[in-house]
């Protein structure tokens, strides 16, 4: 398809970074460094470059393209970093890139990203093998140069996996227990298997930017000396099905990484009051998100889903997780105060919902976030909302996924451009 309007693309462009450079008084462009190739994904496609400025600081440039039926045009351009970096994340889909150094992409990213590892810039663009070679030498570094230990991870222990870190690593680790802990929820363990899976199920999908990516290595030696002399002796205790002693190291049939989050159930125990309801607006969107991709997450406790330094919700448990078209949803506001036979759903097979359910299924203690919750997100406690996404999903239609902000829109000339970070 060719372009619409180049020129005129060009100068709603220059007019959008000559206002982001307005604010940083003597920023001093010095240069516009672009990929030479395309960032496509879905329904996306996108030009990747840097403005190079003065005393080398680098900031990202990002422009989102839009096909029409006229052609193409520029959409968007996407300059701050919290913008770029969610765009990016490897908890969307990789991207496919008409460029084959990967090498060279995945340090380029990083040169607009560094805070967030090279490891991940590889997922980014589909190179995994190279993403876990880098990811697993980040880990070693912080076990062997700055000595620190494995631990496990902050947080509510899991009644399902174990997962652990050590104090400055970008990563959490995972394994999953032979059987769950007295705290499990649910009536049936489908066993290690089932569980691997859904973790592999979830890797291999498009994760609407609303999921933790996987990395699952296979046949992991890791020194012993390496962790805390408890959750070594809990390891090999409770998680025989992955883990054996041998010659003074732990070899691991499996282990899941991902990336390290605050958990949200220990994010609104301390956060100022505005966070901690931005963070319960974005665990909503975070839930519709996950709808949209056809994944249902039956355990709705806070303490699956983990919070970025931005604010994002993303859920990385995996073991409550179910295609949303399998679920039966039904309700008990139909049923008169006083009624006690037991309700015709509950005897019924599979996984039953009661959209009502989730405000109290979230196990937030404060009320006031409850309320933030339930004003955002009214219509995720009803029957229809959820039928009607399976109507949807069941007649195979793709939900479009808001990657960035409207203030992006180069149409949008009257918006706030530059977020707080």
């Amino acid at each position: 398809m060719p372009f619409c309007d180049p020129a005129g693309d060009a100068e709603l462009i220059a007019r959008r970074v000559n206002d982001v450079l307005a604010v940083r008084s003597g920023a001093g462009l010095r240069a516009i460094e672009m990929v030479r190739g395309g960032f496509f994904r879905n329904r996306g496609a996108y030009l990747v470059g840097r403005l190079v400025l003065k005393g080398a600081e680098l900031k990202p440039l990002v422009i989102a393209l839009l096909n029409e039926e006229g052609g193409v045009r520029a959409e968007a351009v996407l300059h701050a970093v919290p913008h770029v970096h969610n765009l990016c994340s490897s908890t969307e889909a990789p991207f496919q890139v008409t460029n084959r150094n990967y090498h060279e992409l995945s340090a380029f990213l990083h040169s607009i990203m560094p805070r967030r590892p090279l490891g991940l810039h590889y997922s980014t663009i589909g190179y995994y093998h190279y993403s876990k070679v880098a990811v697993m030498n980040e880990v070693r570094r912080r076990l062997v140069h700055d000595r620190e230990l494995l631990g496990v991870a902050p947080g509510s222990p899991g009644t399902v996996t174990i997962a652990f870190t050590s104090p400055h690593s970008d990563y959490v680790l995972k394994v999953i227990r032979d059987r769950p802990t007295s705290g499990y929820k649910w009536d049936n363990f489908d066993g290690v298997d089932a569980v691997l899976a859904k973790y592999k199920r979830v890797h291999e999908i498009n994760r609407t930017g609303s999921m933790l990516d996987n990395i699952v290595y296979y046949n992991l030696k890791l020194e012993r000396s390496w962790f805390e002399a408890a959750l070594a002796d809990e390891l090999l205790d409770s998680v025989s099905n992955c883990v054996q002693l041998r010659e003074g190291a732990l070899i691991f049939k499996y282990v899941i990484a991902q990336r390290k989050l605050t958990p949200l159930n220990v994010f609104l125990e301390s956060a100022p009051a505005d966070k901690a309801e931005r963070a319960m607006i974005n665990l909503g969107f975070c839930i519709r998100n996950n709808a949209a991709a056809n994944v249902f997450n039956k355990d709705f406790d806070t303490r699956n889903y983990g919070v970025s330094r931005y604010l994002k919700i993303y859920l990385y448990d995996y073991d409550a997780v179910e295609a949303l078209t399998d679920v039966k949803v039904r309700t008990n506001r139909d049923r008169c105060d006083g009624e006690e036979d037991v309700p015709a759903w509950f005897f019924e097979p599979g996984v039953t919902f009661l959209p009502e359910e989730i405000e109290a299924g979230l196990r937030v203690r404060g009320r006031g976030l409850r309320r933030v919750f339930r004003a955002a997100h009214a219509d995720l406690m009803s029957v229809e909302y959820w039928e009607g996404l399976q109507q949807a999903l069941r007649a195979g239609k793709v939900p479009g996924i808001h990657t960035f902000p409207d203030s992006c829109h180069l149409a949008d000339f009257g918006a706030e451009t530059i977020p707080t970070e």
